[in-house]
């Protein structure tokens, strides 16, 4: 039989609009598609292969949710709880009067960051980047890159905190950098660095083998290379992603972790983590969430205002059909959801990452698809249309996914 979506992939390989992705589609408790196409090294002649590493970016963000939720279960914390209770630097904070503003002018904040304003982006903090001018300098200068910085965790919460907040906490949705502090104050509560914790709490008990925030170095000849695009929008192997990743090892004294962006992963190990979300909680008799707890995080948290006005770099977030749960999007109307966040069922959950990673899982006909690729482009790149049939690829694999 035909596979479309390789067929697709290899078309898009062929005309130099990605170096390869790989596949995964479960559906009936057993994987009835996969696909790895195109060049893990493609200088070398190398292939991608279904066991190749990808650095997964934000499709970090929903395993860092599921650990902090593993701890509300334990009452840890409760959402409502102001996070100055582990990180009393975030006290007295000051919210910009307009965005994009002189970065003196300010205002109090009304009350403090919750927990549930760092699950749901609500809590006024953002990413630098997509605020050309100031912002984004002080950003910088206080936190170093976006996945991996040389800055050690106290220091980049304090200088986090240090800086203004876009919006009032819980006013709106704002995209940022609010999973990555939520890592670092689990790992505050638990007083181990992140990786030990989700290694102990997810990793291990769900056999994904591959997954973390450093690749050891029997792993390291499975490394997807990291691939964007030169000013001609022509294929270009990088050193240094956006965001700061690099393919090389991480520096054995860096001591910071993105909870928001960082891990690697592969096809397989993703899998085991979706499929909490078609089993309630558990896999395979394994149960990282209770019903309830998975319930909490699969529903609409915004109001329609705040979908309505939830941007980035002027674009819309979210589509009609679409919310965001504790720490991953959600399907609320199938007919107006789109792919490129989630689509299937009420209820199908998901998110994107930049570097062109996808994946969702739909608990009303127990299926999960996962797109892994390197496909990564700068800002400035993308304002040119560079990478962007990287991109659209996601809704050409969803579409032939949900058909097979």
């Amino acid at each position: 039989m035909t596979d479309h979506i390789g067929a697709v992939l290899d078309g898009l390989v062929a005309d130099g609009e990605i170096a390869g992705a790989a596949t995964l589609v479960w559906r009936d408790d057993e994987v009835i598609q996969s696909a790895a196409t195109g060049w893990r090294d493609r200088e070398a002649g190398v292939p991608l292969s279904r066991d190749s590493l990808f650095r997964i970016a934000s499709l970090t963000k929903p395993i860092t949710s599921v650990a902090a939720l593993m701890l509300l279960e334990e009452e840890r914390f409760r959402l409502d709880d102001p996070i100055t209770t582990v990180a009393p630097e975030f006290a007295n904070q000051r919210v910009l009067r307009m965005s994009g503003g002189p970065l003196d002018d300010t205002v109090p904040a009304d009350r403090a960051i919750t927990f549930e304003d760092l699950l749901t982006h609500r809590s006024g903090i953002t990413y630098g980047s997509f605020h050309p001018g100031p912002l984004a300098q002080v950003y910088s200068n206080a936190l170093g890159g976006d996945i991996d910085s040389v800055v050690a965790p106290d220091a980049w919460i304090a200088g986090l905190a240090s800086l203004p907040l876009v919006d009032q906490p819980g006013a709106g949705f704002h995209y940022g950098h609010s999973t990555d502090l939520l890592g670092l104050l689990i790992a505050r509560m638990e007083g181990s660095p992140l990786g030990e914790v989700l290694e102990r709490r997810i990793f291990r008990p769900l056999g994904m083998k591959d997954t973390g925030f450093t690749v050891p170095p029997a792993k390291r000849d499975r490394r997807a290379g990291m691939y964007g695009f030169d000013d001609e929008g022509r294929l270009l192997k990088l050193a240094v992603a956006p965001g700061g990743a690099t393919v090389a090892e991480r520096p054995e004294d860096m001591t910071y972790v993105s909870g928001g962006a960082g891990l690697w992963s592969t096809l397989d190990d993703y899998l085991a983590f979706a499929r909490l979300f078609l089993g309630d909680g558990a896999i395979d008799g394994v149960r990282l969430l209770k019903p309830e707890t998975l319930r909490l995080m699969t529903a609409n948290r915004l109001t329609d205002e705040q979908r309505a006005n939830a941007t980035t770099l002027g674009m819309p977030v979210f589509a009609a059909g679409n919310g965001f749960g504790l720490g991953v999007a959600v399907v609320t109307d199938p007919e107006t959801a789109l792919a490129t966040h989630c689509k299937g069922g009420v209820g199908t959950v998901g998110w994107p990452g930049a570097y062109g990673g996808w994946w969702q899982a739909d608990p009303t006909d127990g299926s999960v698809m996962i797109l892994l690729q390197h496909n990564m482009v700068e800002l400035e790149g993308l304002m040119k249309g560079h990478g962007l049939a990287g991109y659209g690829a996601v809704q050409q694999f969803h579409a032939l996914a949900s058909a097979l």
